[in-house]
């Protein structure tokens, strides 16, 4: 298992089993990251894009599948082998599962043909699969990414997300009216707390209190809190303050604003407020920052 994180960016393989890995990436800077992993040509390989863009690139950037917020892709090619080569963008989060075919079957009883690459006239053939996916993988997902458990359990609680995130994948065209989200009493909730999370961001200079917030989404207060906690791993107005912060940085090194009119945009009714929270965030202060980039 390995573990780089800089500027609260992630990058994490972690090995369930022998060539079984899950991969979790955050890109929280502002330019775009390259990252790599080999793999096994037997990989059954799930890209899953939670937010922002991702471009993956293989034999040599000949193919490039784009994935987009909410989207994920399912690879695999019994004849040639497929290492990851991914464009992490920026304000983007990746979660891969890389499964070997042989684990894989074992997954699925025999009166599984109806997944088609389970069948036996195309299981050695290569699939390739594109979708969106609901709410209820979402949370799973964030589950995965944003988990603080300790590292002594982190393989067996991975082990039950992932099982729990393929279970759901390839039950998505089951019975749409079976709950599946493991702590909201319907989906509709997560639809709604994403939509929360797009209300602060859209009004950040003025964002609206708690109980207004839950009041205009049509949830309690506490529920919203809880939910959104589990989705996006912070509180609220913490994702809002990263979120200003990385805005606040883009501003800077894009040179179109000095630093009074960043904070005002912001919603800081003061510069000295907008620099105080910068340099809590950078440890430096814009006009340091601003120079460093320029």
């Amino acid at each position: 298992m390995k573990n780089q994180n800089v500027d609260k960016s992630l990058w994490d393989v972690c090995e369930l089993e022998k060539d079984f890995f899950v991969l979790r990436a955050k890109n929280e800077s502002s330019k775009k990251l390259t990252k790599k992993h080999n793999t096994n040509i037997d990989h059954i390989q799930f890209h899953f894009c939670l937010k922002g863009q991702l471009d993956f690139m293989y034999n040599n950037s000949t193919y490039t599948f784009n994935v987009n917020e909410e989207n994920a892709i399912l690879l695999f090619n019994p004849d040639k082998n497929l290492p990851i080569e991914v464009n992490i963008f920026p304000r983007s989060w990746l979660i891969s599962i890389l499964v070997p075919i042989k684990k894989f079957h074992s997954f699925f009883s025999e009166s599984a043909n109806h997944i088609s690459f389970l069948n036996p006239d195309n299981n050695a053939k290569k699939f390739y699969d594109s979708v969106s996916f609901p709410p209820s993988m979402a949370v799973v997902l964030s589950q995965i990414l944003n988990t603080n458990i300790h590292d002594s359990i982190k393989v067996l609680y991975f082990k039950g997300k992932v099982y729990e995130l393929l279970g759901l994948y390839f039950n998505r065209s089951e019975n749409k009216s079976i709950e599946n989200c493991p702590f909201l009493l319907i989906e509709e909730n997560v639809i709604k707390i994403k939509l929360a999370k797009d209300i602060v961001l859209d009004r950040m200079a003025n964002p609206p209190t708690i109980d207004d917030l839950a009041s205009e989404i049509g949830l309690s207060a506490s529920k919203l809190k809880e939910g959104f906690k589990k989705i996006y791993g912070n509180t609220i107005y913490s994702y809002l303050l990263d979120y200003k912060m990385e805005e606040a940085r883009r501003m800077l090194e894009s040179k179109k604003s000095n630093i009074n009119e960043i904070g005002h945009n912001l919603g800081y009714s003061t510069a000295s407020h907008f620099i105080t929270a910068f340099k809590k965030k950078y440890g430096t202060t814009p006009k340091k920052y601003l120079m460093s980039v320029s």
